[in-house]
Protein backbone atom coordinates (compact mmCIF):
# COMPACT_ATOMS: atom_id res chain seq x y z
CA UNK A 1 0.00 0.00 0.00
CA UNK A 2 2.83 2.36 0.89
CA UNK A 3 4.58 1.74 -2.42
CA UNK A 4 1.40 2.45 -4.38
CA UNK A 5 0.86 5.75 -2.57
CA UNK A 6 4.50 6.71 -3.11
CA UNK A 7 4.29 5.87 -6.82
CA UNK A 8 1.12 7.92 -7.24
CA UNK A 9 2.72 10.84 -5.37
CA UNK A 10 5.83 10.77 -7.58
CA UNK A 11 3.72 10.60 -10.73
CA UNK A 12 1.54 13.49 -9.52
CA UNK A 13 4.61 15.65 -8.86
CA UNK A 14 6.03 14.79 -12.29
CA UNK A 15 2.78 15.65 -14.09
CA UNK A 16 2.45 18.89 -12.14
CA UNK A 17 6.02 19.87 -13.06
CA UNK A 18 5.38 19.29 -16.77
CA UNK A 19 2.09 21.16 -16.68
CA UNK A 20 3.84 24.47 -15.94
CA UNK A 21 3.55 27.07 -18.68
CA UNK A 22 7.09 27.67 -19.92
CA UNK A 23 6.30 29.88 -22.89
CA UNK A 24 7.75 33.02 -21.33
CA UNK A 25 9.88 34.84 -23.90
CA UNK A 26 12.83 36.65 -22.43
CA UNK A 27 14.75 39.05 -24.61
CA UNK A 28 18.34 39.85 -23.84
CA UNK A 29 19.87 43.17 -24.74
CA UNK A 30 23.30 42.84 -26.33
CA UNK A 31 26.10 45.27 -25.64
CA UNK A 32 28.90 45.80 -28.12
CA UNK A 33 32.32 46.43 -26.63
CA UNK A 34 35.47 47.22 -28.49
CA UNK A 35 38.71 45.35 -27.93
CA UNK A 36 41.59 47.40 -26.55
CA UNK A 37 45.07 46.04 -27.07
CA UNK A 38 47.88 47.30 -24.90
CA UNK A 39 51.53 46.62 -25.50
CA UNK A 40 52.92 47.78 -22.15
CA UNK A 41 54.95 45.16 -20.34
CA UNK A 42 55.54 45.31 -16.62
CA UNK A 43 58.53 43.60 -15.11
CA UNK A 44 57.49 41.98 -11.84
CA UNK A 45 59.69 40.07 -9.47
CA UNK A 46 58.49 36.81 -7.97
CA UNK A 47 59.99 35.84 -4.64
CA UNK A 48 60.92 32.25 -3.98
CA UNK A 49 60.80 30.76 -0.51
CA UNK A 50 62.46 27.54 0.57
CA UNK A 51 59.49 26.21 2.49
CA UNK A 52 56.28 26.82 0.60
CA UNK A 53 53.36 27.66 2.89
CA UNK A 54 55.49 27.22 6.01
CA UNK A 55 53.31 29.57 8.07
CA UNK A 56 50.15 27.76 7.04
CA UNK A 57 51.61 24.33 7.79
CA UNK A 58 52.83 25.49 11.19
CA UNK A 59 49.44 26.97 12.06
CA UNK A 60 47.58 23.82 10.99
CA UNK A 61 49.83 21.45 12.92
CA UNK A 62 49.07 22.83 16.39
CA UNK A 63 48.31 20.50 19.27
CA UNK A 64 46.35 21.05 22.46
CA UNK A 65 46.47 19.40 25.85
CA UNK A 66 43.34 17.40 25.03
CA UNK A 67 44.90 15.89 21.90
CA UNK A 68 47.32 13.82 23.98
CA UNK A 69 46.38 10.20 24.64
CA UNK A 70 45.42 9.26 28.18
CA UNK A 71 46.50 6.05 29.81
CA UNK A 72 43.89 4.27 31.91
Amino acid sequence: MKTIVTLIFVLFIGVAAQAQDSKVDTKVETIEMSIVTSTTKENTVARLYKNKNSRVKKALSFTTKRNKAKLA
